[in-house]
């Protein structure tokens, strides 16, 4: 089948690699344009855009799928479209150009978690068991059948990235499966069943940390918002990024966001037991073990997250 590949992080490379790996005929890359990076604002290629200049693969820049890109898209002639991650819908005039259509590849079991942020939210609400699964794109948002589906537990250290990580390895290979199912024709799309659940891309305002919450609640909000928006709080009005935090059960007695340093553990009050932390950065400054930062400050006595 002539195949063509859209998405744009670096979790969607391990399938781009897979599809190339498996003997499909990738025709194009459709991925989102060159961004600014880092404090120079430097231009630079996705992940995706880099990978497939690596693999000498044609690639569609294109920030939105509208007529320009669609054209370019026919242009391609493919039997199939996969897609992971590309960063923006699909039209009905581009479904309509692939033969079999679009298969998405997504990381979460749908219908739980229809959206862009499924691993983070998954996270976050303490799921024990997520997974991912390839489904027909249709125009609803990730309404489409399911083809393939795999499991992935969730560790109670997971980060949203680490998880992410997992599933994008185990996920290419289901996407390469999916598709070779579709072209020998033994392929099954199944109607999604079950209880509908959303997950709204996150805002900097979900990594920041309710203190008010018990401990396990505070400790999945860190995970799920890392590595991004990032996990914070506010210290004498300036915000400062926090790395995930460890459960505490064995202190109590703490106010919600009180700080106390005991022994090398510097310790935050919740709304149950208390939480340590692990890294932290104040503002203006690198990120750091929290016990040197500790160590920094003439005392803790007073200092209260919020």
């Amino acid at each position: 089948m002539r195949v063509l590949f859209a998405g744009t992080p670096a979790v969607a490379v391990p399938s781009l690699d897979a599809l190339v790996e498996a003997g499909f005929n990738v025709v194009a890359v459709l991925t989102r344009p060159d961004a600014p990076l880092g404090r120079k604002r430097v231009l630079t290629p996705s992940p995706v855009a880099a990978r497939a200049a690596e693999l000498g693969l044609p690639v569609i820049r294109a920030a939105k799928v509208d007529a320009e890109a669609t054209a370019a898209i026919a242009a391609a002639e493919p039997d199939v479209a996969a897609i992971v991650a590309y960063g923006g819908l699909v039209p009905p005039a581009a479904l309509a150009v692939p033969r079999h259509g679009w298969i998405n590849l997504h990381f979460s079991l749908l219908p739980a978690w229809r959206g862009a942020a499924p691993v983070q939210r998954a996270v976050m609400a303490g799921d024990d068991v997520t997974g991912a699964v390839t489904f027909q794109l249709e125009e609803g948002l990730d309404t489409g059948p399911v083809f393939g589906t795999l499991t992935e537990t969730v560790g109670p250290e997971d980060t949203a990235g680490g998880l992410l990580e997992r599933l994008s390895r185990s996920g290419a290979v289901l996407l390469a499966q999916t598709l070779s199912a579709v072209e020998s024709g033994r392929a099954v799309a199944v109607p999604q069943s079950g209880d509908i659940t959303l997950a709204p891309k996150l805002t900097l305002e979900d990594g920041h940390l309710n203190w008010s919450h018990p401990a396990l609640a505070v400790g999945r909000q860190a995970r799920g918002a890392t590595p991004e928006p990032g996990a914070w709080t506010m210290l004498a009005g300036q915000r400062v990024k926090l790395e995930p935090v460890r459960l505490r059960p064995d202190v109590t007695g703490l106010a919600p966001g009180a700080v106390e340093l005991r022994g090398k553990s510097v310790l935050v009050g919740t709304a149950s037991h208390a939480v340590e932390l692990t890294r932290i950065q104040p503002a203006g400054k690198k990120m750091m073990a929290a016990a040197d930062w500790a160590r920094g400050i003439a005392s803790l006595e007073g200092v209260v997250f919020e």
